[in-house]
């Protein structure tokens, strides 16, 4: 099973948008079986918090089921336990490199989806429409290029 993990500033917005958008796409395909996937954190600012309630009526006005989520920061235990790990900002690269050293094969969420650039935080835009956007581009990229190296 690969193992999969998004990561942003918090926990409480974009990376558990992009958990759960994962996890339906993976649902949907039928693929549940050869992917475990998670989010975390870069900062403990958020700690033990739910996902932002922006951010779950997003999910829930497009149909993304999504369970209960606590916030948590990413350990260099966990990271090194990971296949692939995403972050959603060049923000979030620089922290973690603080957290685990060697990120050279982390990724930004938007060079799946054929962009290199940040997925903008709805925290402080305020606009999830977007991020929703951004995320499910994202990992639609991704389960495609991880399904295409089989």
């Amino acid at each position: 099973m690969k193992k999969i993990m998004f990561l942003c500033h918090g926990n409480i917005c974009r990376s558990p948008m992009a958990e759960y958008v994962m996890k339906d796409l993976v649902k949907k395909a039928g693929l549940e079986k050869k992917y475990e996937i998670s989010s975390g954190a870069v900062s403990d600012e958020e700690w033990g918090n739910p996902i932002y309630p922006p951010a779950q009526r997003k999910l829930r006005e497009k149909g993304i089921p999504f369970g209960h989520h606590s916030a948590h920061k990413i350990s260099a235990r966990e990271f090194a336990e990971q296949d692939v790990v995403i972050v959603m900002d060049r923000s979030n690269l620089r922290w973690l490199s603080r957290i685990v050293g060697d990120i050279t094969d982390v990724r930004l969420m938007m060079e799946y989806a054929g962009e290199y650039r940040d997925v903008a935080d709805p925290w402080y835009t305020g606009d999830f429409e977007q991020t929703f956007k951004d995320v499910t581009e994202g990992c639609r990229g991704l389960l495609e290029k991880l399904e295409s190296l089989g």
